[in-house]
């Protein structure tokens, strides 16, 4: 039996959630041999799933400016062979601000995180941009890499959407350089840059934005575009729009675009845990129309489909149809409301388990 989750965002951890369904199966069929394989798509919680699942993994602390200019103490993950991992969520993430600040957050420290990896020695990079609180286009990290960026009059432009929108200048000259073995992009998030589908129409809303914000944003997200080398083709590039435009920021830079819970199902070694499983349970916070677009529910159903392994959904709510899956189970439909399965997730992913283990019997 494989478990293989993602986090429920805002209530419990994937490794958690993995542990939490193995608890309730073998309640059931305490027999079964039960694999835990927790996973993510690039946001919240991906640094843990490498850190649990590769070995000599080790985590590296490294203290950076937080979105709204506190200090915060994240850690970077070093991985065998010179790679270095780095998480936006857990330096420039949405959990780290309260109040929102749609127009000043920002991403120095996650480029600050970058820097700390690339002086330690890291010859390859994974970075791992979900869970943004910003739509500052990658200025703040790239800045925090040696890019300087200037609005009309010379002057540092604020941080944020606020300096995206007076950026007039760039000077490349003391951005440093990519890696020797380069840097990838874990996203789940296909978006351009601007446009109807891009970082701000989609994404700056849930970051406090208002309608006049969000205009404001796409305006100046595309005027950013402009200033860079091969802005405008990159702005139209897959994964743009991802983290508030960082990733278009990032592909500026020089990295590349991947699939982030692809990436982290190749690290952690799924497809060699499916081989020979009778059955593999995955899940997330929301199954919805969303979950689609290489979210961790598809791409392990994906894998799971092509080892010939029936695959089951775990999820906090429901919203989509989940008919592709052997069995499905709703933490809300169980608990018998959406606030009664937050106040306590641990006990009704257990619940959950044990349900999908007594189907199994």
């Amino acid at each position: 039996m494989v478990l293989a989750p993602d986090s429920f965002k805002g209530t419990v951890s994937a490794a958690g959630a993995a542990a939490a369904l193995a608890r309730g199966w073998v309640s059931v069929r305490p027999g079964d041999e039960v694999v835990l394989r927790p996973m993510a798509d690039g946001g919240e919680g991906t640094l843990e799933a490498f850190a649990s699942a590769v070995p000599g993994a080790v985590k590296v602390p490294v203290a950076v400016t937080g979105p709204d200019d506190r200090p915060v103490d994240a850690v970077w993950l070093r991985l065998p062979g010179g790679v270095g991992l780095v998480e936006l969520a857990a330096t420039s993430g949405i959990t780290l601000l309260d109040p929102l600040r749609p127009m000043r957050a920002h991403t120095v420290g996650f480029g600050e995180a970058i820097a700390a990896a690339l002086d330690a020695g890291a010859t390859r990079l994974l970075l791992a941009i979900g869970g943004s609180c910003s739509t500052d286009g990658g200025i703040g990290a790239l800045s925090a890499l040696g890019a300087v960026f200037a609005d009309a009059a010379g002057r540092p432009v604020p941080s944020g959407a606020d300096g995206v929108g007076v950026v007039d200048r760039v000077d490349l000259s003391g951005l440093r350089s990519v890696p020797s073995g380069g840097a990838e992009i874990l996203s789940d998030v296909s978006n351009p840059l601007t446009g109807p589908f891009g970082a701000a129409s989609i994404f700056a809303p849930q970051k406090g934005a208002t309608a006049g914000m969000v205009e404001a944003m796409d305006a100046g997200l595309g005027r950013y575009a402009r200033l860079l080398p091969d802005g405008e083709v990159l702005a139209e590039a897959h994964g743009a729009g991802a983290a508030g435009g960082t990733g278009f920021g990032l592909l500026a830079w020089g990295a590349r675009m991947s699939g982030g819970a692809g990436a982290v199902a190749d690290a952690i070694g799924l497809d060699a845990a499916l081989a020979g499983a009778d059955l593999v349970v995955t899940g997330e916070g929301r199954f919805d129309g969303q979950s689609a677009a290489g979210k961790v529910p598809t791409e392990v159903a994906a894998r799971a489909r092509a080892a010939g392994v029936p695959v089951a959904l775990v999820a906090g709510r429901i919203d989509a149809d989940p008919s592709g899956f052997a069995a499905s189970v709703s933490l809300t439909d169980l608990a018998g409301s959406p606030d009664q399965a937050m106040t306590d997730p641990v006990h009704w992913l257990e619940t959950a388990g044990a349900h999908l283990a007594r189907r199994q019997a």
